[in-house]
């Protein structure tokens, strides 16, 4: 099993038992009423009393037909797209469902919620076709494993996907003309500990019934895990660019210091700035290529991602950071020349905070991988403060799923970092720099700076590339015998920045 499926797939739901909206389909009794009562602090109150007891792990138990099946057969298990949600109402919004099977095993509740009440969506071996994959019996009650979006963003008379949540608290979105790449993830806890990932679960959905000719719809999520339960309100605004406003309530139950909030997590196997060991007809293979951060002091970072040999962490500090992300900055297809992949069509995924956050660090975890169905690239905001058992913490923040930053500022950007061996053992380093601000600037006054935190940098050049209408940066960097070296750039005019900050981890 592959990292990407692990982490769908190895966390646990769980069904809140009692009289409140957290009761299941499963376990409504024969004399309970069908709706409940549904406000805007419901799910912040189940979170808190569910903090404030003893963590259940849940049975992912699965009928041994649909346990045992491969990822093709459970592709098979499909809904039928007449059954879906809201079907026919002419409501902006429809929903349509997953089975549970495969590596899929935890079962997620679902609520409708209309006029201040909520109403469970009842499960149906009718609702699914399943082709070649054997069907449980026709009065079980196995669930659903989760549930996609649907609205029309591409043509007006279609509704395509826009937006899935499947696997632990994982869920993916896309705007007009992408296809699916990187993944968001409710709370990340404890990403790359060698003792061990802890992988939080959303176990409860209450979705609200949008009014015709409206341009959102809002999912309420109860998430749970050993270290903490939490609340979840996301209003999600699809289109030109899909936007996900997030309102997170965290209740740990357990001091938390390795908390990873608004996390993303993609893949990139290699680009041209390492290509070492591949033999692939593709010049690049990633759903991104680089992080992207906004600091809290109003600078502008840009750090290329890699595929490590070994297990690599990165921490930028900041105070009250005003924007990052994994992004997938290069557009043009033949830079992958996948026909099947697209990876040009990938999403960026920016996140905005609402609000000071304070003291803590935009952590970037980079994984080893030799193929590119593995997940290996993750990135979270990490408090710089533990947070404290028994307490409360509230997130807000604002998910852009986009093809570039938004509301970017006017500086030039590193477009392209490619490396290579140089004489004499250095390695040899070329990054493009682009962007409209360059036309008005003459080379001739611009100031080049590359440092780096060990090993020396050699025979830095700036010259203009006619083919790109930019700049090129050259240097060398004699590593000597250093395992790993930090290297910082910048171009600057009139004592000013030109360019944003591009940082770079070297390792042998």
């Amino acid at each position: 099993m592959d990292r990407r499926q692990f982490i769908a797939g190895s966390a646990a739901t769980l069904s809140i038992l009692g009289s409140g909206v957290g009761i299941g389909a499963a376990d409504v009794p024969s004399n309970a009423p069908t709706e409940q009562p549904f406000d805007g602090q419901t799910v912040r109150r189940l979170a808190r009393q569910l903090a404030q007891q003893a963590y259940k792990t849940p049975d992912h138990t699965v009928p041994a037909e649909l346990a045992k099946i491969d990822y093709d057969a459970y592709r098979s298990i499909r809904y039928r797209a007449d059954r879906a949600l809201w079907r026919g109402e002419g409501l902006p919004f429809e929903v349509q469902f997953f089975h549970r099977g495969w590596i899929f095993k935890d079962r997620i509740e679902v609520y409708v919620v209309d006029n201040g009440h909520a109403r469970p969506v009842a499960y149906s071996r009718d609702l699914f076709s399943f082709d070649n994959v054997q069907p449980p019996p026709a009065d079980s009650n196995i669930g659903f494993a989760g549930f996609r979006l649907h609205a029309p963003i591409n043509r007006p008379d279609y509704y395509d996907e826009v937006g899935v949540f499947l696997g632990a608290s994982y869920f993916r979105a896309v705007a007009k003309g992408q296809v699916y790449g990187m993944s968001a993830r409710g709370l990340s806890i404890k990403t790359a500990d060698p003792k061990g990932e802890e992988f939080p679960a959303f176990t409860t959905f209450w979705i609200e019934k949008p009014a015709k000719g409206t341009n959102s719809i809002v999912v309420h999520a109860l998430l749970d895990s050993p270290s903490a339960a939490a609340a979840f309100r996301f209003t999600i605004r699809p289109g030109e660019e899909t936007i996900y406003d997030s309102e997170v309530a965290l209740y740990p139950r357990a001091d938390i210091a390795e908390a990873g909030i608004a996390s993303g997590t993609t893949m990139f196997l290699y680009d041209a700035n390492d290509r070492v060991g591949i033999d692939d007809f593709r010049p690049a293979v990633h759903d991104s290529d680089g992080l992207a951060m906004r600091s809290g002091r109003d600078e502008e970072i840009w750090r290329p991602l890699c595929n490590p040999r070994e297990l690599q962490v990165s921490y930028f500090g900041d105070v009250n950071p005003r924007g990052f992300g994994l992004m997938q900055r290069e557009r043009d297809f033949f830079a992958y020349d996948d026909l099947e992949s697209h990876f040009e069509k990938r999403p960026c995924l920016w996140v905005e905070p609402i609000g000071d956050w304070g003291a803590g660090s935009v952590e970037l975890v980079e994984i080893p991988t030799k193929e590119e169905i593995h997940d290996n690239i993750v990135s979270f905001w990490r408090p710089k403060d533990t947070l404290k058992a028994k307490g409360e913490y509230g997130f807000t923040y604002r998910l852009h799923w986009t093809n570039q930053r938004p509301n970017p500022r006017h500086f030039a950007e590193f477009a392209t970092t490619r490396t290579g061996a140089g004489p004499n053992g250095v390695r040899l380093f070329v990054l493009e720099v682009t962007g409209e601000i360059l036309k008005s600037v003459d080379p001739k006054t611009v100031k080049t700076t590359v440092t780096a935190s060990k090993g020396e940098v050699q025979h830095l050049v700036l010259q203009p590339n006619p083919e790109t209408g930019g700049l090129r940066v050259s240097f060398q960097l004699d590593v000597k015998n250093e395992p790993l070296i930090e290297l910082r750039g910048q171009l600057m005019t009139d004592d000013k920045p030109l360019t944003e900050t591009w940082l770079y981890r070297w390792t042998r």
